[in-house]
């Protein structure tokens, strides 16, 4: 197979990967800098977790997206300044979030990560990097388990409008 062959992490990355992984270095950036902020609006206690958990996940991804494009000579996307503290209390009520808002954020947040880390799976030859959005895949669907499980428990899902009757069929 020539220059495909042995250890994939001696293959050159292409450029969908590159940018693949570059891309989302910077979406979990970005992710730590607003799940930091929601830590500040949030109230409920579960809800404080989950975020600490995406922050915590989001900070991994950064970790080892940004080594792998050191690893291979590319340059990382910048680092967000660090967001200061704030007390609930201290943030006017009509500019806070609240946890409803919060909790829908994080749900379409996480399923576009699972879109996205599906996609970049797809299109790795590296397996590797396939195998490195697997793992992040993996572990966004147990998150997003656990967040579609909290906002049923708390009453803050909204579903689309449901099919409560059927249709009867008709034979022909």
């Amino acid at each position: 197979m020539g220059i495909l062959s042995g250890n994939s992490k001696d293959e050159p990355m292409h450029y969908g990967e590159i940018y693949s992984v570059w891309q989302s270095s910077m979406v979990a950036k970005g992710t730590v800098s607003f799940y930091r902020a929601y830590l500040n609006h949030a109230g409920d206690k579960e809800l404080k977790k989950i975020l600490g958990n995406l922050i915590d996940q989001a900070e991994l991804e950064i970790s080892e997206c940004d080594k792998l494009l050191l690893d291979n000579g590319i340059a990382t996307a910048p680092v967000l300044p660090e967001r200061s503290e704030a007390k609930l209390e201290d943030i006017p009520v009509g500019a806070r979030f609240t946890d409803p808002e919060i909790a829908a954020k994080i749900a379409a947040d996480n399923a576009a990560g699972l879109v996205a880390c599906s996609q970049i799976m797809g299109q790795s030859i590296r397996e590797d990097i396939g195998a490195l959005f697997a793992k992040y895949h993996l572990t966004k669907a147990a998150l997003g388990a656990r967040i579609l499980k909290m906002n049923k428990e708390k009453g803050w899902l909204i579903p689309p409008p449901l099919q409560v009757k059927r249709p009867e069929l008709v034979k022909a």
